[in-house]
C-alpha cells in the first residue's frame, strides 16, 4: 500500500511538472494607435497603412487616461480602433 501511494505521488509530481513546462505565458497586450485609442488584445497584429504601438499588459496601469488618450473596450475578433470606432478585419 505504501509503495502504491509513493508511486502515485511521484507520478503526480512528474505530471504537474510536465504541465508547468508546457504552459505558455499569457500573450495579453495593450495596443495604441496614433489618435490615442488604446485597447487590450491577445495578439500582436499588423495592418497595412495602420501604425500601432504594442505594450505589455501592465502598461495600462501606469498611464493617465484623459481627453487625448482613451482606453477602449475589448472587441472579439481581429481589428483595430480608428478615430474612436472599431474597424473589423
Amino acid at each position: 500500500m505504501k509503495i502504491t501511494l509513493t508511486t502515485a505521488a511521484i507520478a503526480a509530481v512528474i505530471g504537474i511538472g510536465g504541465l508547468a513546462l508546457t504552459a505558455g505565458t499569457a500573450s495579453a497586450r495593450v495596443v495604441c494607435n496614433a489618435e490615442g485609442d488604446c485597447w487590450h488584445t491577445d495578439s500582436d497584429a499588423t495592418y497595412p497603412n495602420v501604425v500601432l504601438q504594442s505594450h505589455p499588459d501592465d502598461w495600462y496601469f501606469h498611464q493617465k487616461w484623459d481627453d487625448q488618450h482613451h482606453f477602449r473596450d475589448y472587441h472579439e475578433g481581429r481589428g483595430y480602433y480608428a478615430h474612436g470606432a472599431w474597424v473589423p478585419r
